[in-house]
């Protein structure tokens, strides 16, 4: 199903112009963790805002895997198409567009990883990474081998534990899941937003057992005790556009 024949439920139209990049995310968990915004908001770039839910930042830990990835015009490749990723995240604002902002994206395949860098100029590492089903369950481990970069692991195991809903429009669940840009600052000092567009997330409350979990440490972020949201989604459709300067 091509997603973008549902927009209504965008806070903003997607762009007129055309998509650059389709990807399929599978097998996600939300993990988040309030902070207080004080924290976290000098490590965003100059002229972007620190997103807040009744007066608390969020960080966010984000294991998923993706497969279908294809450039607009042509075919998925086998070896470039289908890897785990794994992000970490707070959650930003400017001109009215909430998005996400990344302090890391690890991801298995150095091409992606190269390709991201240099075109969305975000924070990608190459990591040795496994993402695998035992029932409904998710086992997932990563262990980040980018050279120079900060150390950094996770060892999950996660699973849905209830029906598919869609977040309601005020809650937090809608709030840490229901954004459609992506925020970059280049090193050439300009704030870049790229925009994304998928259905509503198709959320399961979830439940997770984080073995290890240095990905946030590794940023200079200290989570306190146990995720606070736990959230799943099985499968998502996902079209991307490539970086636009905003300052």
């Amino acid at each position: 199903m091509d997603p973008l024949s549902t927009v209504d439920h965008r806070p903003y139209p997607p762009p007129e112009r055309s998509w650059v990049m389709a990807q399929r995310w599978h097998d996600l968990l939300f993990a988040h963790w309030p902070v207080a915004p004080d924290a976290i908001r000098g490590d965003l770039p100059a002229g972007l805002e620190l997103d807040t839910f009744d007066g608390q930042a969020w960080v966010g830990v984000v294991p998923f895997r993706m497969s279908g990835i294809r450039v607009r015009g042509t075919p998925a490749l086998p070896w470039l198409s289908a890897f785990p990723e794994l992000n970490v995240r707070t959650y930003a604002v400017r001109d009215g567009r909430p998005g996400v902002f990344f302090w890391s994206l690890d991801a298995a395949n150095p091409v992606a990883v190269r390709v991201a860098r240099a075109w969305f100029h975000l924070p990608y590492f190459d990591a040795r990474m496994t993402c695998r089903a035992d029932g409904e369950s998710v086992e997932y481990r990563s262990e980040r081998t980018h050279r120079g970069a900060p150390p950094a692991e996770l060892r999950a195991r996660y699973a849905p534990t209830g029906p598919v809903e869609l977040a309601a429009p005020g809650t937090l669940e809608h709030w840490l899941t229901e954004r459609y840009c992506l925020y970059a600052g280049a090193r050439d000092g300009r704030l870049l937003r790229s925009e994304i567009h998928h259905a509503p997330w198709p959320l399961q409350r979830a439940t997770a057992e984080l073995g290890l979990e240095t990905m946030a440490r590794a940023a200079g972020i200290a989570l306190e005790g146990a995720p606070a949201s736990l959230l799943f989604a099985r499968e998502l459709e996902v079209r991307c556009w490539g970086p636009r300067r905003v300052v």
